[in-house]
């Protein structure tokens, strides 16, 4: 069950330990009912989350192989819920249906288990509710929060969390991953593994799809593109409709799928007075489904486009070890060495001060992503930033 938790031991040996303590008739002192799984980006907090949900179903404490491990796996076991944010944040509303969830009893299992992805989207609110379910748990529900920092989430909750923290796998563990578990070949698993600074998924997507290399080449390219205004605009445009486009692929299925669902559960195509009755109650499910989809389709966008900036935050991280000599001497590789030329290019026209202050750049339209400023305004602003850092650090 841990073998796609790339270079996670020292979490693999807690959450495995604390899987044989929730086996016993009375649970032993390793398991808890909360757990808040923090690490950045890419670091496998999702995977953790689910292989541990796993070993809690798992008669023999994740196999992998039977039944319980699968249907997790899977995302079908009845006990296991992974919830998601369908929107840019977890509203009020939301934690207090996962409260009445969460009081369910286990129908298959000895636990009902509950993995929360991005517990940091959590309004303060919808923090407030959640803490009094973490506080009093019903008997057989497990909490596992997945957020990047344990400064997400509330002090109070955190501190009713067991911790566990898994850290940036190294790109030696992603790239022999790539090879062990993907088939794929030792050369492009090392360009993934670097590439991706550590991101699993994203190593996998760039050793296996020719489309994202090449969605990455063009982000790469953005720097040696900004010469003018109107190439600052386009540039901002570009990134601004790749996203949108990388997203409506990622949800455009999942939107036909539920709406087939939907249809299905009221009936759609049947006969009958008390059918056709419910055609205004199906039309109301239908537009309460499709702002969630509008919703989950904007957040798609914006972490696509966070992609993007993680990229070019990749690229002048470059920039600024070349600056310093370290990418000559061999103290530092470069995330990008298959851009090397242009990366000596713009470390020769440039000095380390303007360096930090385009990454400053790009961090400040991450936040303003964040903050759910206009993506277009966010990277207009950004592209103009990355030609003249100078012009912003004068005005203020």
């Amino acid at each position: 069950m841990w073998d796609e938790l790339v270079g996670q031991q020292a979490a693999i040996e807690v959450l495995g330990a604390a899987a044989t303590d929730a086996a016993m008739a009375t649970p032993g002192p390793a398991m808890t009912h909360a757990w808040l799984m923090t690490g950045p980006p890419g670091s496998g907090r999702s995977t953790a989350a689910r292989a541990f949900a796993a070993a809690l179903m798992c008669p023999d404490g994740g196999c992998g192989q039977c039944a319980d491990c699968r249907s997790v796996l899977a995302g079908s076991h009845l006990d296991v819920e992974v919830i998601r944010p369908e929107g840019v944040t977890y509203k009020t509303a939301d934690a207090r249906a996962l409260v009445q969830r969460a009081s369910m009893a286990p129908s298959r299992g000895k636990w009902h288990v509950l993995v929360l992805e991005d517990a940091d989207r959590l309004t303060e609110t919808a923090n407030n509710v959640l803490l009094k379910a973490i506080e009093e748990p019903p008997p057989r529900a497990v909490w596992l929060l997945c957020t990047p920092s344990v400064e997400d989430v509330l002090p109070t909750i955190r501190s009713r969390c067991r911790h566990i923290m898994l850290k940036t796998p190294t790109p030696t563990d992603v790239a022999d991953f790539l090879v062990e578990a993907e088939s794929v070949d030792a050369t492009t698993a090392l360009f993934a593994a670097q590439a991706s600074q550590g991101h699993v998924g994203r190593a996998r997507a760039l050793a296996r799809d020719e489309n994202a290399r090449q969605r990455r080449r063009e982000i790469l390219s953005i720097p040696a593109r900004l010469t003018d205004l109107r190439n600052c605009f386009s540039s901002a445009e570009a990134m601004v409709a790749t996203a949108k486009e990388d997203a409506r692929a990622i949800t455009e299925p999942l939107d036909a799928r539920e709406k087939e669902d939907l249809l299905s559960a009221w009936g759609e195509g049947a006969e009958g007075r008390g059918v056709k009755g419910g055609a205004r109650g199906v039309k109301g499910a239908i537009k309460e489904l499709e702002v969630r989809q509008k919703s989950r389709t904007t957040r798609t966008e914006r972490d696509q486009l966070d992609r993007a900036l993680l990229d070019l935050l990749g690229f002048y991280r470059d920039v600024l070890a070349h600056q310093f000599g370290a990418t000559t001497d061999g103290s530092i590789a470069m995330i990008n060495a298959e851009m090397r030329t242009e990366i000596v290019r713009v470390a020769d026209a440039s000095n380390t001060i303007e360096t930090m202050w385009r990454i400053d750049a790009i961090e400040r339209a991450r936040l303003a992503l964040d903050a759910n400023v206009a993506p277009q305004l966010a990277m207009e602003a950004l592209t103009i930033d990355l030609r003249r850092p100078d012009l912003r650090r004068s005005a203020s």
